[in-house]
């Protein structure tokens, strides 16, 4: 997958290179939130607080230096059943909704800060490579498709003079980021085509798209705005109201983590650094919930603008922070400048993002790697499109476990002898679990063995309740016939697997300090010889 992020450098970052990217990432924060907020039904001002407040605080908590957060989609469409339920359960004009969904984040925010302090962001540690492909793939797709609204205008194409302008000022955007690291790498390729691009349209008096008319366009007045300020959200405290919250609150907080942990992982191997998943969880939370207490709209990780900051050389806290409190700046006294911006320029970056992001390598190794992987890959990138990334990664990791147990079922394998006491021994090898134990049953042969038979487990193990009621009903079928069955070589958390599930099984496993199980008369007769 790195393949794909060949115009990514590995450096340490600088407090410049930290400062300049930190100021592109906030130029291209402005147009997502505004519209991730338009998405949501509530105003662009929420949004970018929202921006704000998120970039700020997992800047400084988080556990992913260089990772940037913000208002996002992939949360904002949960939030618009949300409010438009909120706006119904109260009195018509009242729009309750929005006090609902800053309740909301804080029942989200304190989920996940449980999350990271229970150590729950390992887990990310544990999702396969192809679902990782399948993430980016998708994640680049629904870029690239949520950019094609701006060639729009009330719904409609732009017509063709219009169009060629944007398109022209997309393409000099994308040709000024691929062909100025080339020439110099000292400045961040996507904050001089975003100048750049402006300049031209500003002094070249070029009637396009800015950032000012998109949010005019959806019902907005401008990004000016004072400093956000504290509130309690207007609701009733009640069951009725934290069983309406808390669905949406489990759900917010699961698919804020899932993308979050999902971008660290992602940062982690671009920088070839390690971030600390429980400590971005509780930074996560902190933000959500001060979100909800200052007006904000929330958010998470944000895959396309931290890839800008990386991009762009940012490396440490120093830019998150920077991109955060230029918002900010924005927001509060260059609001008039920020909307002259053309939003050419900031798809164009987009695009470039894009470009960045799929990993085309998947093409070359859709022949060379299993083919359960390319259907993983293939179903995490549709169901990251279609529906949304939680899902996606969901769906993605129960198929390659599924995949993992099946190809672990067929693994069971027995050696069978009788030594010269008589007694028959079976020698396991692979693991004994649900998946494998009809192949485990089929290989013991009850009615013909011997008085006495030992199975030993020093190449096998047995790893669930599955695994103890398959031993149990063998040793069942054993008693039946007159035979005894005796385990062997059974390891430490096997014999504590077997002590636990004394209540539900009647296998009776003897140990020695080396967790050995045999016969008396059998270990007589090893002495003897």
């Amino acid at each position: 997958m790195k393949s794909a992020f060949k115009f990514i450098t590995r450096s340490q970052g600088s407090v410049k290179d930290d400062i300049l990217s930190g100021f592109t990432v906030a130029l291209a924060l402005v147009p997502e939130a505004v519209a991730f907020a338009f998405v949501a039904g509530i105003s662009p001002i929420i949004g970018l607080y929202g921006a704000f407040m998120m970039g700020l605080v997992t800047s400084v908590f988080g556990g992913r230096p260089g990772m940037i957060s913000g208002a996002t989609g992939a949360m904002a469409v949960v939030m618009v059943s949300l409010v438009k339920q909120g706006n119904a359960m109260g009195p018509e004009g009242a729009m309750m909704g929005l006090q609902f969904l800053f309740a909301t984040l804080i029942l989200t925010g304190v989920f996940q800060a449980l999350a990271g302090i229970f150590k729950m962001g390992k887990f990310v540690r544990m999702i396969p490579h192809s679902v990782m492909m399948g993430f980016v793939n998708g994640l680049a797709i629904v870029i690239f498709t949520s950019q094609l609204g701006m060639f729009q205008s009330e719904g409609m194409w732009l017509e063709q003079g219009d169009m060629f302008i944007m398109l022209g000022l997309v393409a000099l955007t994308m040709g000024i980021m691929y062909f100025l690291p080339k020439i110099t790498k000292n400045v961040p390729e996507a904050l001089v085509a975003i100048i750049v691009v402006s300049l031209i349209v500003i002094f070249g008096d070029i009637d396009t798209q800015t950032v000012k008319s998109f949010i005019i366009e959806g019902g907005g007045e401008g990004i000016k705005a004072g400093l956000p300020t504290f509130n309690l959200p207007i609701i009733a405290l009640n069951l009725k109201t934290l069983g309406f919250i808390a669905p949406y609150a489990l759900i917010l907080a699961a698919i804020g983590l899932i993308e979050s942990l999902m971008t660290l992982n992602l940062i982690d191997e671009l920088t070839e650094t390690h971030g600390n998943g429980n400590k971005e969880c509780v930074a996560q939370g902190a933000a959500n919930i001060l979100n909800g207490f200052f007006g904000g709209m929330g958010g998470c990780a944000m895959i396309g603008q931290s890839i800008i900051n990386i991009k762009s050389g940012g490396r440490g806290r120093l830019s998150g922070i920077t991109a955060a409190l230029a918002l900010l700046v924005f927001i509060l006294f260059a609001s008039a400048y920020i909307e002259m911006i053309p939003i050419a320029a900031l798809v164009g970056v987009m695009f470039m993002v894009v470009i960045g992001t799929f990993a085309w390598n998947t093409f070359k190794i859709w022949n060379k790697v299993p083919f359960s992987d390319v259907l993983v890959i293939a179903l995490v990138t549709i169901l990251t499109v279609v529906f949304d990334l939680a899902i996606a990664v969901i769906s993605g990791v129960i198929v390659s476990a599924l995949v993992f147990a099946w190809e672990n079922a067929l693994m069971i394998r027995a050696r069978k002898y009788t030594d010269k006491h008589g007694i028959k021994h079976y020698e396991l090898f692979g693991p004994v679990f649900f998946g494998s134990i009809e192949l485990f049953n089929s290989k013991f042969d009850v009615k013909s063995d011997p008085k006495e038979i030992i199975i030993d487990f020093a190449d096998s193990r047995i790893v669930d309740q599955s695994a103890i009621e398959a031993l149990n009903k063998l040793a069942e079928r054993y008693q039946k016939n007159g035979k005894t069955i005796h385990l062997r070589h059974l390891s430490a958390d096997c014999v504590k697997l077997i002590k636990r599930a004394e209540k539900i099984c009647d296998v009776n496993v003897l140990e020695d300090p080396d967790y050995f199980v045999a016969i008396d008369d059998y270990k007589n007769a090893l002495q003897k010889e």
